[in-house]
């Protein structure tokens, strides 16, 4: 694919970067007028990003293994659990868990059998030993059939040292998200006001009565195939829905509410620190979009402006991301 772009020295071509797209920057309105259960993406504030060319896809399962067959890279799920390192971001004075449970592994998705209350995430998330990029539910699962689905299980080093290793970097959430909008500044999703068009899903979340019973009319129940769902206006798949993807700024959940923004932000990279009140020990970065198990009555972030922290040194089922270069 060859684009043209303009040089002082006149018009010349330029090769498109496999499987990559160039996004031309601007500027747009950042951030949402309401937000379904925080406030932490408001409110909205004029931001410009500078040009940069972005992943058409998540990262796939079959692009992270070449990596690892290239590198022998080893993620942290799979690495031995750092006790000293971890309980610095528990609450002082936790007590040291039983060895055969301080294992390897990665959070993973669990539905129960039943309704319950959605203020206690753990009655559906689970620390399950053995669980990574490879073994996505855990020891006896594995990635037979999934090649093209995104990786999962990926803690922000991970994030990165893929990124270092293929010549490009994570995005900033201002350059996510001017990409996921595709040019519809203010709009609730990627793809105009409405949820589905016409009847139609535009992406990847959970339907159903979350978090037991996931009736999966979109097609899918857990991740799906990259490029299931159309593009949005730029060329970008999955940008809302499938898995949340990592950013490069730190989270704060007050950051947009607390920062005097000027009229105009350039190229912003996010505060200077994180912090979430909820847990307050935790270091996090920004993940943007929603995933699969975003759900109209629970966490409604499959659009644009959807953002969470996510733990540094966590993987989880639903968390992967893409890649940009200058």
């Amino acid at each position: 694919m060859l684009i043209t772009c303009q040089s002082k020295t006149g018009t010349s071509p330029v090769q498109a970067p496999q499987g990559m797209v160039r996004i031309e920057g601007g500027i747009f309105d950042m951030g949402a007028a309401e937000q379904c259960n925080t406030r932490d993406a408001q409110p909205f504030h004029t931001v410009q990003v500078d040009g940069f060319w972005m992943d058409e896809t998540e990262v796939t399962n079959d692009q992270f293994a070449e990596f690892v067959t290239a590198t022998g890279y080893i993620t942290l799920a799979e690495r031995p659990v750092d006790w000293e390192e971890m309980k610095k971001m528990l609450p002082p004075g936790t007590a040291k868990p039983a060895d055969d449970i301080l294992q390897p592994g990665s959070l993973v998705f669990t539905p129960p059998d039943h309704p319950v209350m959605l203020n206690d995430y753990s009655q559906w998330w689970s620390w399950v030993n053995g669980a990574d990029w490879r073994h996505p539910s855990g020891p006896g699962s594995n990635l037979d059939g999934k090649g093209n689905h995104p990786v999962v299980h990926i803690a922000y080093e991970d994030a990165e040292a893929y990124a270092a290793w293929a010549g490009k970097r994570l995005p900033t959430e201002a350059e996510w998200e001017f990409a996921a909008r595709s040019g519809l500044d203010r709009q609730e999703f990627s793809w105009g006001s409405e949820l589905t068009m016409q009847g139609r899903y535009m992406a990847n979340y959970f339907q159903g009565a979350f978090p037991n019973r996931n009736t999966a009319d979109d097609g899918f129940d857990g991740t799906s195939p990259v490029k299931s769902f159309p593009p949005n206006a730029y060329g970008l798949y999955d940008m809302i829905g499938n898995v949340w993807e990592l950013c490069s700024d730190w989270y704060a959940v007050d950051d947009f509410e607390t920062v005097q923004y000027p009229t105009l932000v350039k190229n912003p990279r996010g505060p200077d620190s994180t912090f979430d009140p909820r847990e307050p020990l935790s270091i996090k970065h920004v993940s943007k979009g929603g995933s699969f198990l975003c759900s109209e009555m629970y966490c409604s972030n499959y659009k644009p402006s959807g953002r969470q922290g996510s733990a540094y040194d966590t993987g989880m089922s639903h968390t992967g991301f893409r890649c940009v270069k200058n």
